[in-house]
């Protein structure tokens, strides 16, 4: 553990700043679950409508710097090719 006030206060930052982006990035991948639940299910409406929300999540979670920007726009991409799957 640190002796200087400095770095005692970097520690818990560090940790305050952690559970706030393990929570964007447990959301961003609920939101991409349950998308992929309704591509499993054939709901088609559903996972149109769904489809925003989850683009919203995983834009948040890039802005936020969790996730790289590559990785976010490979997930959306391959997630809307899916929905188009489905409804074709």
């Amino acid at each position: 553990m640190a002796n200087i006030k400095q770095a005692k206060k970097r520690v818990k930052m560090n940790e305050k700043k952690y559970a706030h982006n393990i929570e964007f990035k447990s959301e961003m991948r609920t939101h991409i679950k349950r998308l992929e639940k309704m591509i499993a299910q054939k709901d088609a409406e559903g996972a149109k409508a769904a489809l925003p929300i989850t683009f919203r999540k995983i834009d948040k979670a890039i802005q936020h710097g969790n996730i790289h920007k590559n990785r976010g726009n490979r997930q959306k991409s391959r997630l809307t090719k899916k929905v188009n799957e489905l409804s074709a």
